[in-house]
């Protein structure tokens, strides 16, 4: 498993794509690794502030919110069916509205 890689897991409302965004050692080795939820339906509006578009690019079947407002952490054996990887100037963006997001920009 690896950082940027997109799964399918359900978090407790079905199964929906996640990111995995831990730093590549914990991806590779741990337990627990922390994730990004993304939407199951599909994209019809523009992204809100704490949102990324994903798409067939990052291995997902249409173009997909990525909420980047809240990260979980969950076991690495719930994350099922891998999908893709995420672009790098997808990765870019999606630090980014994490970052904004939380708040850390503001410290």
């Amino acid at each position: 498993m690896n950082a940027w890689e997109v799964y399918e897991a359900d978090l407790g409302w079905g199964n929906n794509p996640v990111v995995v965004v831990s730093h590549p050692a914990r991806a590779a080795r741990k337990e627990f690794v922390e994730i990004l939820d993304c939407s199951s339906q599909r994209a019809n509006r523009p992204p809100l502030a704490h949102e990324v578009v994903l798409d067939k690019a990052d291995g997902l079947d249409w173009p997909t919110f990525c909420k980047c407002d809240c990260i979980y952490a969950v076991p690495r054996s719930e994350l099922k069916r891998h999908r893709g990887t995420v672009t790098v100037e997808r990765r870019r963006l999606i630090v980014r509205t994490m970052v904004a997001a939380h708040g850390w920009n503001v410290l």
